[in-house]
């Protein structure tokens, strides 16, 4: 799920509840616009996007990571900026205002197209409002 700072959900990927975060950043990344700039300037994810595949892919698109590391990863002698890491509850609280609706908190659909056009129509109506 990709959402704007002020938390307008811009894309989302569904993929099998095992899949791992992180085989979707690069989706992510293709999918969706903000205005006129497709390429955000920082990105602030949690730990499950972590790992050298994530940080080398924004390093090439010049996209600044906001991703804790885990306590085995090695510490590139590069600091943590918290303020910024902060801010990525917005994620969390657009998540929570579409888990209002039980069929997108529940997700009773079988068929990843059928979630997805029911999220897309969740999206539109918060959109409205």
């Amino acid at each position: 799920m990709r959402t704007d700072q002020t938390g307008k959900l811009i894309t989302w990927t569904v993929t099998a509840g095992q899949a791992g975060e992180r085989s979707q950043v690069q989706a992510l990344l293709d999918q969706g616009q903000i205005g006129r700039r497709r390429r955000p300037k920082r990105i602030a994810a949690d730990k499950g996007y972590t790992g050298r595949p994530v940080r080398q892919l924004l390093r090439r698109r010049k996209i600044g990571a906001v991703i804790p590391r885990f306590s085995t990863e090695r510490k590139q002698g590069v600091r943590f900026d918290r303020p910024a890491y902060r801010a990525r509850n917005v994620v969390e609280r657009s998540i929570n205002r579409l888990k209002q609706y039980r069929g997108i908190a529940t997700r009773y659909d079988k068929l990843a197209r059928i979630f997805n056009a029911g999220l897309t129509l969740v999206v539109i109506v918060q959109f409205w409002l």
